[in-house]
Parts: C-alpha cells; sequence; structure tokens
C-alpha cells in the first residue's frame, strides 16, 4: 500500500529538513529555524532520515504480502519519529532523550527485521546486513551517555556496511562468489574497530580507517560503474554516482589512517562528511530511479536534471573538504557546506518532480528510460 508508506517517508523527509537546517546553524549562516540545537544534525541525519529510509526499504522486504509482519514498520515509524522529536527537544533535554529513547527502539525493531528475514533466508549476505543494524543500534543506545563525536565510527559502520550490502545484493553475479565473504570479513571488522574506538580513540580510528580503505577498494574494483561508464543515460549517472561515493570513502579512510580524525581538529569534518554526505547521499542519488519506486509505490523515472545536484554535492564537497585544510572554517568551507545542502535539496525536488510526472501516462521516451532502468539493473547483476 503506497499510501502507508508515504508516512514514513515524509517523517524521513521532516527528519532531513530538520538535519539540514541544524546544517545551516552549524555552517554559521541563516537558518529557517534559527532557535533549533544545531547538536541534533548527527543523529537526526544519520538515524532520524537515512536510518528510516533503510529500515523502511527493509520492512517492505519483509512485510510485503505479509500481513503479519507489518510490524516491521514500526522500525522507519520509531526511528523517523524519534528523529523529529530529538530535533525539536535538541540534545540534554528531556524531549530530546524521549526523541533518543523513541530511536533505540526503532533500531531494536531494525535489527529485529533483519533477524525474521534471515530466517526466512539465512545467507551469508543478510547475516552482513544484520550487523548494520546492530551498529545503528549500537550508536542509538550509546548516544544516551556518550557525545556524538565518540559515535561517528558506529555510525558510519552502519552506512558503510548497508550500502556496500545492497551493491552485493544488487551486483553480486558481476562481482563473484567471493564477494559476500569479503564484505562479511571486513564488516565484521568495520564494526569491531568502531567498537574499540570507544575505548582506545585514536589507534582503533586509524585501525578503523584500514578496514574503511578495504572495502571501498573491494567496490571500486569489483563493482560495476568502470563497465557502465563509457554507457549513456541512467547507466551513466548510476555509474558516475557510485564512482564519486567510493572516491569520497577512499579519501575518509586515508583521513582516518594518517590523522585519526581527532575532534577539535580539521580532519574530524574531512572524515564525518566525506561518508555522510559524499559516499552516503551519493549513493542514495545512485540509487532513487532504482530502489526509490519499490519503497514508495511509485515510478521515479531518471531525469537529466538530476545530474545538476549530483555534480554540485561533489564540487561543494571538494570545496568543503579543501577549504577546511588549507583556510580552516572559512568562506570557501562555508559555501562549500551551503552547495552540498542545496545539491540535496534539489535532488530531493528532482525525485518529487519525477515521481509527479511518473504517474502520466508514459511517452515513448518515457518508456525507453523505463527499460534503461531495467537495463541497469540486469547488468548490475550481470546479466547485461
Amino acid at each position: 500500500m503506497p499510501s502507508s508508506r508515504i508516512v514514513f517517508l515524509i517523517l524521513g523527509g521532516i527528519c532531513l529538513l530538520a538535519g539540514l537546517n541544524a546544517a545551516f546553524l552549524q555552517l554559521g549562516t541563516w537558518a529557517p529555524i534559527s532557535s533549533a540545537d544545531d547538536d541534533a544534525h548527527g543523529l537526526v541525519m544519520t538515524l532520524g532520515f537515512l536510518g528510516a529510509l533503510i529500515s523502511l526499504e527493509r520492512a517492505q522486504a519483509l512485510a510485503h504480502r505479509d500481513p503479519s509482519k507489518r510490524w516491521a514498520y514500526l522500525a522507519p515509524g520509531l526511528l523517523g519519529l524519534g528523529g523529529l522529536v530529538h530535533a525539536v527537544g535538541g540534545p540534554d533535554t528531556t524531549v530530546g532523550m524521549i526523541g533518543q529513547l523513541l530511536m533505540v527502539e526503532g533500531a531494536i525493531a531494525f535489527v529485529l527485521v533483519y533477524v525474521y528475514l534471515w530466517k526466512r533466508a539465512p545467507l551469508t549476505l543478510v547475516a552482513t546486513q544484520i550487523l548494520s543494524a546492530v551498529a545503528a543500534l549500537s550508536a542509538a543506545l550509546l548516544s544516551l551517555a556518550f557525545e556524538n563525536s565518540a559515535l561517528i565510527p558506529l555510525l558510519s559502520a552502519f552506512l558503510i556496511i548497508t550500502i556496500a550490502a545492497e551493491r552485493a545484493e544488487l551486483a553480486q553475479l558481476s562481482m563473484g562468489p567471493r564477494a559476500v565473504p569479503t564484505l562479511l570479513a571486513t564488516s565484521s571488522a568495520l564494526l569491531a574497530f568502531a567498537t574499540a574506538s570507544l575505548l582506545w580513540p585514536i589507534p582503533a580510528s586509524r585501525a578503523f580507517g584500514f578496514a574503511q580503505l578495504a572495502i571501498a577498494f573491494w567496490l571500486l574494483k569489483d563493482d560495476v560503474p568502470r563497465r557502465l561508464i563509457r554507457s549513456t543515460g541512467l547507466h551513466r549517472f548510476t555509474a558516475f554516482a557510485l564512482l564519486f561515493g567510493y572516491l569520497w570513502l577512499i579519501v575518509g579512510a586515508l583521513t582516518w589512517i594518517v590523522t585519526g580524525g581527532q575532534v577539535g581538529t580539521v580532519y574530524y569534518d574531512v572524515v564525518i562528511h566525506t561518508v555522510f554526505v559524499g559516499f552516503a547521499i551519493a549513493m542514495i542519488m545512485a540509487h532513487a530511479p532504482v530502489i526509490f519506486p519499490a519503497v514508495m509505490g511509485v515510478p521515479v523515472p531518471y531525469r537529466s536534471f538530476m545530474w545538476v545536484p549530483l555534480v554540485l554535492l561533489n564540487l561543494g564537497l571538494a570545496m568543503r573538504v579543501f577549504g577546511e585544510i588549507f583556510d580552516g572554517q572559512g568562506t570557501i568551507w562555508q559555501h562549500g557546506g551551503i552547495l552540498n545542502i542545496v545539491a540535496i535539496l534539489l535532488f530531493l525536488l528532482s525525485v518529487i518532480a519525477a515521481v509527479v510526472t511518473g504517474k502520466r501516462k508514459p511517452s515513448r521516451k518515457n518508456r525507453k528510460v523505463a527499460r534503461g532502468r531495467t537495463a541497469v539493473v540486469a547488468a548490475e547483476k550481470g546479466t547485461r
């Protein structure tokens, strides 16, 4: 039922807007709601927005055609609602803590969704995906006692493992039989080092960087974008989005390894945003025309305008990283951050526009686009 899923998408979308509002405040610029607490930015964006979006897709996979599993939608519902409440109250308030507790409950439901998916299909890939939900649950629980800065490796592990597993699922045939065992080993190391960073921040963070680098190189080597880069339309857009994401993941990994990503240094911002913006948001852009229809229940046709936010996202992040390293948190850094926000909002608008136009009777051109989207999935599964 698309109508019921829209509620969870709206919750996640509100969390996105609240997180971007906090991002404006952190950049020291004008924000629509200037009285909001910018410290809520991290959890709201990661667990409230991305957590709700990812868990909705998994809940849909479990509950599809099985009414007895409708409880799975508690995961995106509680994560989205918790992120919203946390954004309204802000950290260190009773309302904000209620939001955190809701996100903990949502993360528990998220783990259970994966457990039931594993019971349905006890595959190594699903076991790996459970690790990502465990990372999210650990971060949600520990947020009640630790500063958000200490949770960056766990939150990063949640996103990296989730996305890498999604890529392994979509391109499993082209990646070969060793793909899933490789992913399980590197993901286990990533989660172990993320947990260890709570006790030994610098050495464990550097080890985390090596595990992140291993996943990034594996994706760059075995995934499909290098083979699709010379295609056209949706194929080429997807390939470029994936490649940009993998390159930013490498930049973040090298920063972890060399600097430890210490809080209070310029490198702390680099390790965060190369993963959460350069990697995670680029992956959302890459997968939107393929994955979103399954979640939303409506078509999301590829549109050439989607290139604009993709280019702005990467340009803005490059400005942010360059500016912070060489000029500190000055004008270049600030303008780069603003470009990132604009890129995300433009992509959101482009998806909405694609959904609206996708509901119309498909033209000859749109039917060709739809066939192209099917071809992308086939190419990623190695049947191209």
